[in-house]
């Protein structure tokens, strides 16, 4: 299939698939004396969308003692946090059209690259501005998952596609829940820098895996990279998503706040208008309003906000004191080997997502895996008494989640051209960023507003744990709607027949 700028492309979508078999002719269809299927890269690209996920958790099990160590208050420390969000959330749709243009191999490795730099910077020094510029860099590293999934797209053979993309998509959650009890025993049992020499190494480690088992994608796009675009959708993100990540330390209601807001808004609406007359824009919003593609946009926003209210809810029960009287009073270390059963049940389902796709296509998968992630928020209701319940209900939630995300770079490639599925895909990440982005805000600010007074400090109660698991119920009753309206595999079938 060739690429076909965007001011030329056809008034009719291309078709549309619930299958990863349907790939489009040409494409998935590697060299045959490549890696005998595919194997090596599979675990290759795995292995560095695991590594860049790392990055979002890395600083979570010392975040409470940040502002001791980098010599600032509790408010400006938690900068080292979101400078990563951030940066992470402009980077994924901008890596992603850079990669369909210029090579995804090859930005892959800008990616990693940053995981390298970014470390480095933030642990020479104690200084925060050195951490919260590290910090930055290394959100950059966040576009390496949606172009690896794009690579896939490109040079697998069609049998290995749809496990491979499950696995790679997986990645993202799986690296962020295996990060928490690897961060908390170094954090533990040496400094905190050697949290960010031991990222170096192991961007050092992917960097060179990706340059000597990845092949490059012969697949690019034509047109201009869209440095106006990119100014733009940069601009009207990081107004909208900075007062979402920092309105509980500024105010809700305060002018910085709101204004912040509006600003936002109204740039991310004048850069959709300007999008829609260029004739290579960095995202093409005709294909991002098809309805498959926008549903599922739509959809991953909720399965980032039900991913993250796990996260944000059960290490803090966990640690708590059992002299609270519902705490259950457990270690950094241990909090966090609690949470990874997640990443590992997100890595095991990644085969069983790909085969139910196959035989009932993704729109099944990420029912499914919705299912999942609300029925075990239902029962964390009655399950937050002991480790091994908070074990049990990370285990449910993390295959839930893996059904989910691995459903989900396969509805949007089925609906896009071959030559857009970096900036597709990277899109799609930005949307399960703004998801934990919403979901950190809303929780957040509900576990303040429900406190109990313990040792001199407010810490959440129970009522806040509560509600904050009906809210991510809530939500995931929303993805479930959103998703009922995506394309049957049978209706998709026959678009693609009419084609």
């Amino acid at each position: 299939m060739s690429a076909q700028p965007a001011g030329s492309r056809p008034a009719s979508a291309p078709p549309v698939t619930d299958s990863p078999a349907a790939t489009p002719s040409g494409v998935g269809l590697p060299d045959p004396g490549r890696d005998g299927g595919g194997g090596r890269l599979i675990a290759v690209l795995a292995f560095t969308g695991i590594v860049v996920a790392l990055m979002q958790t890395l600083l979570i099990p010392v975040i409470g003692q940040l502002p001791e160590l980098l010599h600032t208050s509790l408010s400006n420390a938690t900068w080292a946090m979101t400078a990563t969000l951030l940066s992470g959330a402009v980077a994924t749709p901008i890596m992603g059209r850079l990669g369909d243009l210029y090579g995804k191999r090859r930005l892959i490795l800008v990616s990693v690259g940053a995981v390298v730099v970014g470390s480095l910077v933030a642990a020479v020094g104690s200084d925060l501005a050195l951490v919260v510029i590290g910090r930055a860099i290394q959100g950059f590293a966040m576009g390496a998952i949606p172009l690896g999934i794009s690579l896939m797209r490109d040079v697998l053979p069609r049998e290995r596609l749809g496990s491979a993309l499950a696995l790679m998509s997986s990645s993202l959650g799986v690296g962020g829940a295996l990060g928490l009890p690897l961060a908390a025993y170094v954090a533990q049992h040496y400094s905190w820098h050697t949290l960010f020499y031991g990222a170096a190494a192991l961007g050092v480690v992917s960097f060179v895996l990706v340059l000597v088992a990845v092949p490059e994608s012969d697949v690019r796009a034509e047109g201009r990279f869209d440095h106006a675009g990119t100014v733009g959708l940069s601009a009207g993100l990081l107004a909208l998503l900075l007062p979402i990540t920092k309105g509980g330390d500024w105010g809700w209601t305060s002018p910085l706040t709101l204004g912040l807001v509006v600003a936002g808004l109204a740039i991310l609406v004048l850069w959709g208008v300007l999008e829609l007359r260029v004739r290579d824009p960095l995202v093409d919003l005709r294909t991002t309003v098809r309805r498959q593609v926008l549903l599922t946009h739509l959809t991953a926003i909720t399965v980032g906000v039900s991913f993250y209210a796990m996260s944000l809810v059960l290490p803090q029960l966990l640690e708590l004191p059992t002299s609270t009287g519902y705490g259950l009073g457990q270690s950094l270390l241990v909090a966090g080997l609690a949470v990874a059963p997640m990443g590992v049940s997100m890595m095991l389902v990644s085969p069983l997502s790909a085969r139910i796709s196959a035989a009932r296509g993704p729109k099944t998968s990420l029912i499914l895996g919705l299912a999942v992630i609300g029925g075990a928020y239902v029962a964390a209701q009655g399950l937050m008494n002991a480790v091994w319940q908070v074990a049990l209900i990370t285990t449910m939630v993390g295959a839930g989640i893996g059904l989910a995300y691995s459903a989900l770079p396969t509805l949007i490639m089925g609906a896009v051209e071959v030559s857009e599925t970096g900036a597709a895909n990277g899109l799609n990440t930005l949307m399960r960023s703004i998801g934990t982005s919403v979901s950190s805000a809303v929780l957040g600010t509900v576990l303040a507003r429900n406190t109990v007074s313990f040792g001199g400090t407010d810490v959440p109660n129970m009522t806040g744990f509560r509600i904050s698991f009906l809210i991510a119920t809530g939500t995931v009753a929303l993805g479930v709607l959103l998703a009922a309206f995506l394309p049957s595999a049978r209706r998709t079938a026959s678009l693609a027949s009419e084609r």
